[in-house]
């Protein structure tokens, strides 16, 4: 499944054990809980954790539904603001948005409401015996989005609603995205991913085609003359490179690469094991890398980086996962040299370790190893320039790697639109890319319909 690491052993538990492992990391609300926590809401006039939100979610509204027992109205408020608000409920660092804002977080009550949980808990109980919304009169207008993530999935469903058709192109096999491919099993169990695709292709007015991949079989420019508009919805799909001797050798991998094996997996007993793994990086991806590793039944995870834990991507409250998980973390060390055993495979990696002078990261002289049957790097992902190689590509303007976009994701080339973490650094969240294929459906609707007018 993974050629570089065909080498390393399997898991000794079998899968129905490891499945265990890797079931919901947060168990839902029961009824009585989601109405008790509801009820600590104060239903702000001018709420800080709608202005924390990055789709705009009415969160007092929502909430107070639930107080109410009226979960199909707290359901689609939600789902208005955030059409993948189910997997958001579940992945979107709350702690630090949403939560963080709710004025109940303070030095007397320390425990802000618990909004996350009681927005999976309307989603997940809403029972709608139909798509909650309807499409608007048909335009006769068809737009192509490319990529089937949170931004693509998310124009698409808001584009199909103001009566647009839309085909939606995927070079995987399956929709979703990160959610489907790239976020640690324990956080979207099950089929929840796809699940919540099914939903949300459920208005109508959306084709979805997958297998089509931008730069190969698809190409822009044909896009560009055979539909109206086209929102691109690419994502990162190039991981960095250390930038090492070595770093093609067997056993090490980007760690996106495994973590999107074991979710495709029908049997974790197959999947490779590093009895010692290092995992090089900071962030959300290395934390869920490092975690799994350890539930497939790693007798050592260490998760290194070359800073201190207060500039790690990753939050407190994901750091707090790993050290749960018996994750090492090792800070102020910067990867120096892959170590390979005779047979070229690798078999540790030398470190340099790290300080700050004047503000300044520096080495301090003194050298480390640390032994590895795999190493997995989650140092970043980055665009793949691939994907934007013919002619009418091209004339995108770039911002760095990513495309440049206006503040309503237009791109320099008139009807082509983008958003999602292709664009210019953001947050690089789901919910983020929620907003920006919700909003850039806006503005496409907006620029069809003045030509309309105007013609």
């Amino acid at each position: 499944m993974i050629e570089r690491l065909d080498h390393l052993p399997h898991p000794t538990a079998p899968h129905a054990e490891l499945a265990l492992q890797f079931s919901d990391l947060n168990p839902p609300l029961n009824a009585r809980q989601a109405v008790l926590e509801s009820e600590r809401c104060l239903y702000c006039y001018d709420a800080p954790c709608i202005n924390a939100c990055p789709s705009e979610i009415n969160i007092p509204s929502f909430i107070r539904n639930i107080a109410q027992d009226n979960l199909k109205g707290a359901a689609q408020t939600i789902l208005e603001a955030n059409i993948l608000g189910g997997s958001c409920a579940r992945v979107c660092p709350t702690e630090i948005l949403c939560q963080q804002a709710c004025v109940r977080n303070n030095a007397r009550e320390c425990a802000p409401v618990l909004i996350g949980q009681l927005q999976r808990y309307a989603l997940d109980n809403a029972a709608f015996g139909a798509h909650p919304f309807t499409r608007a009169a048909s335009t006769g207008k068809r737009i192509a989005v490319v990529g089937a993530g949170p931004a693509g999935l998310s124009c698409a469903h808001r584009l199909a609603m103001l009566g647009h058709d839309v085909v939606l192109f995927e070079a995987q096999a399956k929709a979703g995205g990160l959610n489907e491919y790239g976020i640690a099993q324990y956080k979207l169990p099950d089929d929840f991913a796809q699940d919540e695709v099914e939903f949300l292709l459920g208005i109508g007015g959306i084709e979805l085609r997958t297998g089509q991949r931008l730069g190969d079989n698809l190409s822009l420019a044909e896009l560009y003359r055979e539909f109206d508009s086209v929102f691109l919805g690419l994502g990162l799909g190039a991981s960095r490179n250390l930038g090492l001797t070595g770093e093609d050798a067997p056993g090490l991998l980007a760690a996106t690469e495994w973590i999107k094996a074991l979710r495709q997996s029908d049997d974790y007993a197959s999947l490779p094991l590093a009895r010692q793994c290092l995992v090089i990086g900071a962030g959300n991806t290395a934390i869920d890398m490092a975690v799994q590793m350890q539930r497939l039944g790693a007798d050592e995870v260490t998760l290194v980086y070359r800073r201190g834990f207060a500039e790690m991507g990753a939050t407190g409250h994901e750091q707090d996962i790993a050290k749960a998980n018996g994750v090492r973390l090792l800070t102020w060390a910067r990867p120096e040299q892959v170590l390979l055993d005779e047979a070229g495979r690798v078999c540790g990696m030398t470190f340099a370790r790290t300080l700050l002078d004047n503000g300044r990261l520096v080495d301090s002289g003194e050298r480390f190893e640390l032994p590895a049957q795999a190493i997995f790097k989650a140092i970043g992902q980055a665009f793949d320039g691939a994907s934007l190689v013919d002619g009418k590509a091209s004339e995108l303007r770039r911002e760095g790697e990513r495309i440049w976009v206006d503040s309503a994701w237009r791109t320099s080339v008139p009807g082509i639109y983008a958003g999602g973490d292709c664009v210019q650094p953001g947050q690089d969240l789901t919910v983020q890319a929620v907003q920006h294929g919700k909003l850039a459906a806006m503005a496409i609707h907006q620029d069809l319909m003045t030509q309309v007018e105007a013609a």
